[in-house]
């Protein structure tokens, strides 16, 4: 059983939705903090910490990040106690309305604070909402100070994406889920080369912009593997010339070492000469003829 150093938190109704389906592919390895003001959000969540915010009615904080805020900061001696064992926040939202936008950043600056160090998701409008991405734009900044990692993902490109599988984006968010389930299984278990916490803090030190990556396909195809990465519905996703980068390779029983540095020097190529790389390797029986890749990418 997990110690509790490994927290997966959704906050926001997209955020908690996310967060519940990225929890089941890791649950043995993480806890699971729900935050919202519509009790929906915490229909049939047994296994986790619900935090609701004010009044839990469907229409709650909608709009409203001020007052979301404001709810979040008044629960700081509950989430005090929630977050004290923890050493790595996986925060998972969508900014532009009110739980989202304004109680994030509140919640990843208190786990910075107590030490954690904190890599945040954070689903940006459709463009056709002015309004919501007016929201979004202003509360960026505050959750990206309060984050040690902030990436922001696309709603337009994920619900494209979606379409072509014939997914619900909302339910079908299949790339924040294999990162989240990538990173935790990463420092969860043990691998031919392990990768800790350490590790993470040694490559997100870096200064400068960071992103996120994962892949899985062909273990026969690592150029392919890495389009595929650099096809994530992320907003203005590049890895040129970063300074660190840290990735985990798992594949299955019959994965070899030349795969696992062709794979390496394909999502490794393009960074500065003297970036700092550490990775990680593992097997998974799951993964039979297959491999999956999740990086962090930083000093952008």
């Amino acid at each position: 059983m997990h110690d509790g150093s490994i927290l997966v938190a959704g906050v926001g109704g997209l955020g908690c939705l996310w967060a519940r389906r990225a929890h089941d592919n890791c649950s043995d390895y993480a806890d699971l903090l729900l935050v919202d003001a519509d009790e929906r959000s915490f229909e049939d969540a047994r296994h986790a910490h619900c935090l609701p915010l004010g009044d839990t009615s469907s229409q709650g904080c909608a709009a409203l990040p001020e007052l979301a805020e404001s709810h979040m900061r008044r629960a700081k001696q509950l989430t005090e106690q929630m977050l004290a064992p923890v050493e790595l926040l996986l925060l998972l939202t969508g900014l532009g309305g009110g739980v989202g936008t304004g109680a994030s950043h509140a919640l990843a600056a208190q786990a910075k604070q107590n030490g954690a160090l904190v890599l945040s998701i954070a689903a940006s409008p459709f463009e056709d909402q002015p309004a919501r991405c007016d929201l979004a734009q202003a509360a960026l900044p505050r959750l990206e100070e309060a984050s040690d990692v902030c990436v922001r993902l696309s709603l337009d490109r994920l619900a494209w994406q979606a379409r072509e599988r014939g997914a619900d984006w909302r339910r079908d968010a299949s790339w924040v889920e294999e990162l989240v389930q990538g990173i935790v299984l990463t420092l969860g278990r043990v691998g031919l080369i392990n990768l800790d916490l350490m590790d993470l803090r040694a490559v997100v030190s870096h200064t400068g912009e960071a992103t996120l990556l994962v892949a899985e396909g062909d273990a026969t195809d690592p150029e392919a593997l890495f389009r595929s990465a650099l096809a994530s519905p992320l907003a203005g996703l590049k890895v040129e010339g970063a300074s660190a980068c840290l990735l985990q390779i798992e594949g299955g029983r019959r994965m070899t070492v030349a795969q696992v540095n062709s794979v390496a020097d394909a999502f490794t190529r393009g960074l500065s000469d003297d970036s700092q790389v550490i990775l990680g390797a593992r097997m998974a029986d799951e993964l039979d003829g297959r491999m999956r890749v999740v990086a962090v990418v930083c000093g952008l």
